[in-house]
């Protein structure tokens, strides 16, 4: 017999307003230089706390003043502000996103933000305060996972490639809940991405992005029930601007300092349980 999976809308929709309530900048917080052509301006960036901004404070601090290069890094604990701000100006740059979300988002809010580099990759991961495997998970257990398209599709996957759930024929990083072939009586909850952290002893388990995860003190190496692989894992983390914005000679000087030897060896070093791994390069696709 098929079942239904059910979604907490309640809850999906008091998690929205706490997280629009969280944000640690709003857009009349945030002001980009004035001058584009001054490339001797400060470069404002907005990123989310952990690790993006970590990483940015680290180059601010260590790297940036020996290139003649001035970071100001503008956190936010939100998924769509910092795109907003970039489109609209209010920053020069953002770092917190991958291309799938990227190109999500673009195609739903009419914006023009583009990557400039590869940074790093937070393995998403599956994490519970009630369980301490998988196959504890029962007829009745409920799982939340992101909202947005891009990582709910990742997670459905993550649960499927661990037998919590079963895919239709085909399907991968891109499923919907509708994709959804059998879910084993486990209830899938849809929550904002930055609230699946705070809201973990409220369900059985949850699919946690990296981020989020090691924000919440949560170490993926031995926290994480199941973790995302990442070798050849497509969800890199990018610093992006506005279109048009690629050839800022500041834009084009942190794009190197985040792709130096110093970053590596922070990342890994920082991070040496794995939730965060380097992963430099141009953006592809």
């Amino acid at each position: 017999m098929r079942n239904t999976i059910k979604i907490t809308v309640a809850i999906a929709a008091a998690s929205a307003v706490a997280l629009g309530a969280s944000a640690c900048s709003a857009p009349s917080d945030v002001s980009a230089s004035g001058d584009k052509g001054d490339k001797n301006a400060p470069l404002v960036i907005a990123a989310s706390p952990t690790p993006h901004a970590t990483i940015l404070d680290y180059v601010k601090e260590k790297l940036a003043p020996q290139v003649g290069l001035k970071l100001v890094v503008k956190p936010f604990n939100d998924y769509k502000l910092p795109n907003k701000v970039t489109d609209d100006g209010q920053v020069d740059a953002n770092f917190f996103q991958h291309k799938p979300f990227l190109d999500t988002f673009n195609k739903e809010n009419g914006t023009h933000i583009v990557p400039v580099v590869n940074v790093e990759i937070e393995p998403l991961g599956i994490y519970s305060k009630k369980i301490h495997k998988l196959s504890d998970l029962k007829a009745g257990s409920t799982v939340s996972v992101p909202n947005d398209p891009s990582n709910e599709g990742r997670a459905l996957k993550l649960l499927a490639d661990n037998g919590v759930i079963t895919l239709k024929p085909g399907v991968g990083s891109d499923a919907t809940l509708t994709d959804v072939k059998d879910n084993k009586g486990v209830k899938i909850t849809e929550l904002e991405a930055a609230q699946t952290a705070p809201r973990l002893a409220d369900v059985d388990a949850a699919v946690i992005n990296g981020n989020f995860a090691v924000g919440a003190n949560l170490k993926p190496s031995s926290d994480a029930l199941a973790l995302e692989k990442a070798q050849g894992n497509p969800y890199a983390n990018f610093l992006a601007v506005k279109q048009g914005n690629e050839n800022d000679p500041r834009i084009k000087k942190l794009a190197k300092l985040l792709n130096s030897d110093e970053v590596k060896k922070f990342i890994e070093d920082k991070y040496k349980d794995g939730s965060v791994i380097p992963a430099f390069g141009p953006v592809k696709g």
